[in-house]
């Protein structure tokens, strides 16, 4: 095998092509956008001119392959990285509660940092431990039931009370599933609690870029491949991949080109590869399936306030329409001007539906709960309302592998079969799943 094209420019098609050219491979990498990023890019607000996210992401240490993959193609000094894992939660009626992990190995460092939990009663942090070491043994041996069950059940599967999982099961569940906890799998929440929580120490650390996600990784990733001889169009628009005999055998253009290739690696959404498939190679591949996966959206607001708002880089709203507030200001370095605060809202249909007025007021209120003096200055809301696939046990049972029944295509994306919910650090393993499985 020696040219490879890999279809898609965001951390999944970027993670595959580096990874084939660093191994000699002949890359060209198609993205059909102006821009490379896919569903995680950064815009400037040309009122401010602030460098603002389409939605505010936050990795974690245990991110090992997204981390791996900023290292090689010299991005890693763009992130922020917590020493221990502390995360504050603020109830406007409550106040605010902080998960703090002891120093501490790890998992022991989780014992601190629930028992110290003042949003929870002492009998409520002793349940919620004791559900932890449940959990960690179910995932450990693959209990069938987690791909069957939702996050919802789970929990009163483990006994944990309505404040539990209001002010601590709930929000992690929402976060990394972007999906509500009656409708998300608990199979992949499980994977993300024994990875993050049940590991070291480091693995739970919560870490932010300090620049723009277009700026932390897309020119980096592609400076890297063409420095190793692949080369990467943008406003490229698969039209269709020619499928000959079992195998593809070359990828047309939409503006009449065809690029001859010994492989492809498909690091596009279910609906784009719908697409771009000839109808006779669909059935094999159970695209009708795939192309029916149902989204789900992420809303976000950026903010900007005439002064200081938030305690620390972020925090978790509980009972509130938004879910949690990043200090944007803080995270980049600057220090004149406004202050952005970037408010992220996951899995609510409900608030998508709404005009961006109702949003931004909606947000405004939630920031004024936790500092009243603020003073809102101007507001931008960013709805992707297809951020990812929403992680139902049915989407579970139906995430496809790596590898297809044609041996030169290849899947990737965050919503192939890698055991994580849809996430960075999922698309970034997928990528290097498909890149292992062509070279192999």
């Amino acid at each position: 095998m020696r040219r490879v094209a890999v279809i898609g420019g965001g951390f999944a098609g970027l993670a595959a092509g580096v990874a084939l050219a660093e191994r000699g491979i002949e890359v060209t990498l198609l993205e059909a956008r102006p821009r490379l990023g896919g569903r995680a890019y950064s815009f400037r607000d040309e009122a401010t001119g602030t460098v603002v996210d389409n939605g505010q992401h936050a990795m974690m240490g245990c991110y090992r392959e997204t981390l791996a993959f900023l290292a090689r193609i010299g991005a890693q000094r763009k992130v922020l990285r917590q020493r221990d894992l502390r995360v504050d939660m603020i109830d406007p009626r409550r106040g605010r509660g902080t998960i703090a992990g002891a120093r501490l190995p790890g998992p022991l460092h989780m014992l601190g940092a629930v028992l110290g939990y003042r949003l929870l009663t002492r009998p409520e942090r002793l349940r919620a431990l004791a559900a932890g070491v449940r959990l960690l043994a179910m995932q450990r041996r693959r209990d069938p039931w987690l791909r069957e069950a939702t996050v919802e059940a789970l929990l009163r599967r483990l006994g944990q009370s309505a404040n539990a999982c209001a002010s601590f099961w709930h929000p992690i569940a929402i976060a990394t599933l972007n999906e509500t906890p009656e409708r998300a799998a608990a199979a992949p929440f499980a994977e993300v609690l024994a990875r993050a929580f049940f590991g070291s120490r480091a693995a739970s650390q919560f870490v932010l870029p300090a620049v723009g996600l277009s700026d932390l990784y897309t020119d980096d990733a592609r400076g890297h491949l063409e420095r190793h001889g692949g080369r990467v169009e943008c406003h490229a628009i698969v039209e269709a991949l020619e499928c000959t005999e079992g195998r593809v055998a070359g990828v047309r253009l939409r503006d009449g080109r065809r690029l001859a290739t010994d492989a492809v690696v498909s690091a596009v959404p279910p609906r784009a590869l719908a697409a771009i498939l000839p109808a006779a190679a669909r059935p094999a591949l159970g695209v009708e399936a795939l192309a029916g996966f149902e989204p789900s959206p992420i809303v976000s607001a950026h903010l900007w306030y005439d002064g200081p708002v938030l305690p620390g880089p972020f925090v978790g709203l509980i009972g509130t329409t938004t879910h949690w507030l990043f200090d944007r200001t803080l995270l980049v370095g600057a220090t004149d001007g406004d202050r952005c605060v970037s408010a992220v809202i996951s899995g609510s249909r409900e608030v998508a539906s709404w005009e961006t007025a109702r949003i931004a007021r909606a947000v405004d209120a939630d920031v004024r709960a936790v500092a009243p003096a603020a003073r809102l200055r101007r507001a931008v809301v960013v709805k992707e309302k297809e951020a990812t696939i929403a992680p139902t046990p049915a989407f579970e049972r139906r995430r496809p592998p790596t590898v297809t029944p044609f041996p030169n295509l290849m899947l990737a994306g965050d919503w192939t079969d890698t055991g994580l919910p849809p996430t960075i650090e999922s698309a970034v393993v997928s990528g290097h799943r498909a890149a292992a499985a062509l070279s192999a």
